[in-house]
């Protein structure tokens, strides 16, 4: 579809709904049709439609690093988990990008997620812990491999 995956390398991942969405690991989604209800049984969901496409020859700690950053950014800081969460989630992912990453970061990351998810005037919060999480679910082992080799698996 729209051409394939550039220069013939291997589907990675998608994020099928924005930014914002989870992650799906590219040979679930090939086995998937495009619709709210398949997308939400894979973990994830349609949101606002915008796909994200990445091949092989990207690194899921690196890009995870840039969404958190965007998220963090873009918190108005109204309200303290959102303010406070997105850049303890921000600061961690990119401490293990630039290989000063600890092991108990990544459950670390998902406590911080957990507190932020619910607590948030708007839906920000959620939009910045759900592609954490969506990451860490699918490709913590690229973020335990960037840990202990203290670079990217790619």
């Amino acid at each position: 579809m729209a051409g394939g995956v550039r220069n013939g390398h291997k589907l990675k991942a998608v994020i099928p709904g924005g930014s914002s969405m989870p992650v799906v690991r590219g040979e679930v989604m090939m086995d998937l049709t495009m619709d709210y209800d398949s997308i939400q049984k894979a973990g994830s969901g349609l949101g606002s439609g915008a796909v994200i496409v990445m091949d092989d020859t990207v690194c899921m700690v690196r890009a995870l690093e840039r969404l958190s950053y965007f998220y963090h950014e873009e918190s108005c800081g109204q309200c303290t988990p959102c303010r406070e969460g997105t850049g303890w989630l921000y600061r961690i992912v990119h401490r293990i990008e630039h290989g000063q990453g600890r092991p108990e970061d990544l459950d670390l990351l998902l406590s911080i997620g957990g507190n932020i998810a619910g607590r948030t005037i708007c839906a920000l919060g959620e939009a910045a812990v759900w592609p954490v999480q969506g990451m860490l679910r699918n490709f913590r082992d690229e973020f335990e491999y960037h840990i202990e080799h203290k670079r990217c698996l790619v």
